[in-house]
């Protein structure tokens, strides 16, 4: 008997709609390779629709006092909670990802996010008024920017969109959301439960493919455009902003270092790096895939990693015994694949390096040793459950190999020299760098980097100040 796949619609101005031309995309659940949905492939009239959704509703909803913003978003974090199991199934079935990880691993940080930034809206930061000209009384005000047209990735659809909506809902704008067209289920979900809270307009989501995220970033409504995704999308992205000057906001691509030190308990620092690396399949742009090891412990190390390694399972999202699913589509277990067939000669797959199983996109755990600074897997990101490992010498050389690429997003240190941390943390060219740790994040700091992987901020104080402008107001004290 075959299932028929059931279909996705857009939500425009507090209702579901489909595309306007009928045109749908096959959703493929990465666990398996079948489609088990549709979702509209929103074009022009679509985008039309939802820019004037949210631009009509701006003016009601930048009006609203930051006390009744916060208890919308208070109100939206206790409906996730509410229908968290509802929320992990799309998810899982968006990505594949194991069902027990989803509901310990992202529910709770997604709430903890919606509630600082419900906080944020009532906690707006600008310079006393003051003086600074005689006879004149100078202000300064916070506001929203307007229309936010946002795009997420497929590597944490749920995650990503409240990393966008909440700041910019908490700071007054209205929201039109595209989530990546394998992975819309979830954030459909997301619009039913947002789109039951919030007035009509505030929130709107349109599912669709690259043109469709081209078309909401060159429409004239948005005064910005907000996107986590590739170098590549990142740069299409800035280029089409600005024709009209928007304001983008790009988390891209990473190649986090993991630099580790002699003095290190290797054990230890081998089972938190190789967790850190394979979560998610490694499809994470602050995953520790690149591991840079002081060559005095540099064998054991190797031996060690590629033990815990191979005692990593993929499985289904059923299996509770797995640290992690598929690759979420076929292009992506092709793009990794790739990575390992194209290595080197020098280079050696000290274990994984193939596809497991065929059926669904899993691929193995993976450690290559034996490379060098210039080779292809060093300086692109494989975005897989592949962690390199490269020799130094000494702290210059860990820092020459650790900055030496295009992407400066996340990185980590470990060693049990506090001086030669810190040295390190100052030197080291990223926007977040970990000590003796690797990929926690938490709500009240910032999260976003440097050069190619983009920026402005998500999470924090910055990443709510990123969805506001400043405005100078100066009155005559003559009256």
């Amino acid at each position: 008997m075959t299932t028929e796949p059931r279909r996705l619609r857009n939500y425009i101005n507090g209702e579901f709609r489909d595309a306007a031309e009928g045109g749908t995309i096959e959703v493929i659940n990465p666990a398996t390779g079948e489609a088990y949905a549709t979702a509209p492939l929103s074009r022009q009239a679509d985008v039309d629709a939802a820019m004037a959704a949210a631009d009509a509703a701006f003016p009601a909803w930048r009006d609203t006092v930051p006390a009744e913003r916060q208890k919308v978003l208070l109100k939206i974090a206790d409906a996730f909670e509410e229908r968290a199991e509802e929320l992990i199934a799309a998810e899982s079935e968006n990505t594949g990802k194991p069902l027990e990880l989803t509901r310990t691993e992202e529910i709770p940080p997604m709430v903890d996010q919606i509630r600082f930034f419900a906080g944020a809206a009532r906690m707006l930061d600008g310079r006393s008024a003051g003086e600074y000209m005689d006879g004149l009384t100078s202000m300064v005000r916070r506001e929203p920017i307007g229309v936010c047209a946002q795009v997420t990735p497929w590597n944490y659809p749920m995650m990503m969109a409240v990393w966008k909506f909440a700041p910019a809902l908490a700071a007054g704008n209205t929201v039109v959301l595209k989530p990546s067209d394998t992975t819309p289920a979830s954030t459909v979900l997301m619009a039913e439960i947002i789109g039951a809270i919030v007035p009509k307009g505030v929130f709107n989501v349109i599912c669709g493919d690259r043109e469709t995220g081209r078309a909401m970033v060159e429409h004239p409504t948005p005064a910005m455009a907000s996107i986590t995704g590739s170098v590549r999308a990142g740069t299409q992205v800035a280029e089409s902003a600005a024709k009209d000057l928007k304001r983008v906001h790009l988390e891209l691509g990473g190649k986090a270092p993991v630099v580790v030190f002699e003095d290190v308990d290797i054990a230890k620092a081998v089972g938190a790096i190789a967790e850190a690396g394979y979560f998610n399949a490694g499809q994470d742009c602050t995953a520790a895939t690149r591991v840079l090891v002081h060559e005095s412990i540099h064998d054991e190390f190797v031996t060690a990693l590629t033990k815990v390694a191979e005692g990593t399972r993929t499985g289904t999202p059923e299996d509770e015994d797995v640290l992690y699913g598929p690759l979420n589509n076929a292009n992506q277990l092709e793009r990794v694949s790739g990575f390992i067939e194209r290595l080197p000669a020098h280079a050696r797959v000290e274990t994984g390096g193939h596809r497991v199983g065929d059926k669904g996109y899993f691929f193995a755990p993976t450690v290559v040793s034996g490379l060098r600074q210039d080779d292809e897997i060093i300086q692109n990101e494989v975005f897989g459950p592949v962690i390199t490992v490269q020799s130094f010498t000494d702290e210059a050389q860990a820092l020459a190999y650790a900055n030496g690429v295009e992407y400066a997003l996340a990185s980590s240190v470990w060693t049990k020299d506090h001086a030669r941390a810190m040295r390190m943390s100052k030197a080291l060219d990223f926007g977040c760098v970990w000590i003796n740790t690797h990929i926690p994040l938490v709500a009240e700091m910032p999260h976003g980097g440097f050069k190619k992987s983009g920026y402005g901020k998500d999470l924090s104080a910055y990443g709510f100040d990123d969805y506001t402008r400043i405005k100078h107001v100066m009155t005559s004290l003559d009256g």
